[in-house]
């Protein structure tokens, strides 16, 4: 698939004079940090040595001097008091942090996460009732509940409250809870408006603290739950959350949990734990219980201290991760068989699917996989309680949650972000939503949306890359959204003589020399075998790539990862 390089804006030459200066780094790490927005040496020390002295003040979100205050109360008055999250990482390691911590002071407490088949995303009736049912008189919801203003008001009839926790885009009316936090208030003065869902949670916890003088250490002991939500639910790695991440990634590869301990050993994670590691292996075995069984395994996994039980249940988690890939890979390939056989599918700016039977647990990773394949916004639905149920995925530029919302009236709900959402409709809208959600994405998307891209930090010339530059890089992690690994470009590339190999008729591994220097670099491709016999012929080319250490045999040496390829 034909890739668009996106070079970002190179900084003035006075400017990165100055902060090499400052600094005493190369330009090139120069360079970087100003693509980050690091202009001072004051900002550099921010980012290089994060500090969780610099959090922001707790209170200054909105509502939290009202939430600690119904908590406080709920506790003196011995009221039962039920913590509600929603069914993925996200979902349940807030659920996690929260439980835990509180039970260390506090005993009236239980945990509800709701079915992903019988009760669906957020607020359920069905939670409600359980509350009700079993004396709750508050519950507490993360990562949900900020748009639940019927659920909440007849919670509110009933004799239950709410505080609702949540990162979630608030709809035009807040839910009637005693307090609503969430930083995407629009009367919310809270400085950081991308925490995730469990980061909110923190946020309350680390208030309470504040108010009754609780040691702060206590809460971070659950950094590393919040760095996982932090990863999985690709929220911006800046700010408050690169503070989080960082001390999260140092408990989790130094003194993680039993739970998550459990899941990293079965996960047969080699080296230090980072934020790719934990999207890629930890993540999707948490969701995987939601997704195949019942969510609440895994806040049981994620709670416990027994190490035993940890490892039973991570045994039974890694079940449930196998059982998912297997309907993964043939729902994908049945999706993609649908697009492939329809003329009005492969032509379209959109992808709209539906096929009852599909497992409803994996369907947003469905859509995931047919952008790889049809770069464009999808949304893949199912049918549940007699609704079209479905996740929706967008590409780079294109706001998924707001084309949604201008087909609102064909809906049930939906909720979300900007390239990730949820929605339900009745089964009799399928066809005319598919057409409207299509109009919507033809006039506001742009050809250039349409074409992936690559985004491109910095060209160097491979000369440049040595271990000391290297050593500074990975100060700048951890990677993600907001602070993603650097993307470097290097051209007058050819391969060494006989030094290129295929790899199980996919890969490809072969030592790239530089025209002018002696430089050379070891560089593997992940699915670029279609490109080797050029590359063998001694073809000059261009690469994009990433950085990385390989470890062999005790030997450490650097390594290009490619990204794509363009040959001169």
């Amino acid at each position: 698939m034909q890739k668009r390089w996106n070079c970002k804006p190179r900084p003035e030459p006075e400017a990165i004079e100055a902060l090499c200066t400052s600094l005493g780094v190369s330009k090139d790490i120069s360079l970087l940090l100003l693509q980050r927005g690091i202009h001072t040496y004051e900002e550099a020390q921010y980012f290089f040595r994060p500090s969780l002295g610099n959090l922001y003040d707790p209170f200054r979100m909105k509502d939290m001097d009202k939430a600690v205050n119904r908590l406080l109360a709920a506790m003196k008055k011995r009221e039962k008091i039920l913590i509600y999250g929603d069914y993925d990482v996200d979902g349940t390691t807030a659920v996690s942090l929260f439980f835990s911590f509180l039970s260390r002071r506090y005993s009236l407490l239980d945990y509800y996460i709701p079915d992903r088949y019988s009760e669906g995303y957020g607020i359920s009736s069905q939670g409600i009732e359980y509350a009700h049912a079993n004396g709750f008189t508050l519950i507490i919801s993360l990562d949900c509940g900020i748009k639940a203003v019927e659920k909440v008001a007849d919670a509110t009839k009933l004799g239950v409250d709410f505080i609702i926790c949540d990162h979630h885009r608030p709809g035009a009316t807040l839910p009637p809870a005693v307090a609503v936090l969430d930083p995407k208030r629009e009367d919310c003065a809270y400085p950081f408006k991308e925490l995730s869902g469990c980061g909110v949670g923190f946020k309350f916890l680390q208030a309470l603290s504040m108010h009754q003088g609780w040691p702060m250490r206590e809460l971070y002991e659950f950094l590393d739950l919040l760095a996982v939500s932090i990863a999985a639910d690709i929220v911006p790695i800046e700010d408050e959350n690169r503070v989080f991440a960082s001390f999260g990634l140092e408990k989790l590869n130094t003194d993680p949990r039993p739970g998550l301990r459990a899941l990293m050993d079965i996960s047969a994670l080699r080296g230090e734990l980072d934020i790719g590691k934990i999207v890629f292996t930890i993540g999707p075995r948490i969701n995987a219980a939601g997704r195949i069984a019942h969510a609440r395994t895994s806040v049981d996994l994620l709670v416990t201290e027994n190490e035993n039980m940890a490892r039973d249940l991570a045994a039974l988690i890694n079940e449930n991760n196998v059982e998912r890939r297997s309907f993964d890979a043939y729902i994908t390939k049945e999706a993609l068989d649908m697009i492939e056989g329809d003329a009005y599918s492969l032509q379209a700016k959109s992808t709209v699917l539906f096929k009852n039977n599909w497992h409803k647990g994996v369907i947003g990773i469905v859509a995931s996989r047919c952008i790889e394949r049809f770069y464009r916004p999808t949304i893949i639905l199912t049918e549940s309680n007699n609704m079209a149920t479905g996740s929706a995925r967008s590409v780079p530029g294109f706001d998924v949650y707001n084309a949604i919302e201008e087909c609102s009236d064909l809906l049930e709900q939906f909720g979300g972000h900007k390239y990730a959402a949820g929605l339900t409709l009745d089964l009799d809208n399928v066809d005319a939503f598919r057409t409207r959600f299509e109009e919507v994405v033809s006039r506001q998307i742009t050809e250039e949306m349409l074409i992936p891209v690559v985004n491109v930090d910095h060209e160097i010339p491979l000369k440049r890359i040595n271990d000391k530059f290297y050593r500074i890089l990975k100060q700048m992690a951890p990677f993600g959204p907001g602070n993603m690994q650097p993307v470097f470009t290097s051209s007058g590339i050819r391969a060494k003589a006989e030094s290129l190999r295929v790899m199980k008729e996919e890969h490809i591994k072969f030592i790239a020399t530089e025209e002018g220097s002696d430089a050379e670099i070891t560089v593997i491709g992940f699915g670029f075998a279609a490109y080797a016999e050029m590359i063998n012929s001694g073809m000059q080319l261009s690469m994009a790539y990433n950085l990385e250490e390989n470890e062999f045999r005790g030997t450490t040496t650097l390594q290009a990862m490619l990204k794509d390829i363009k040959f001169e």
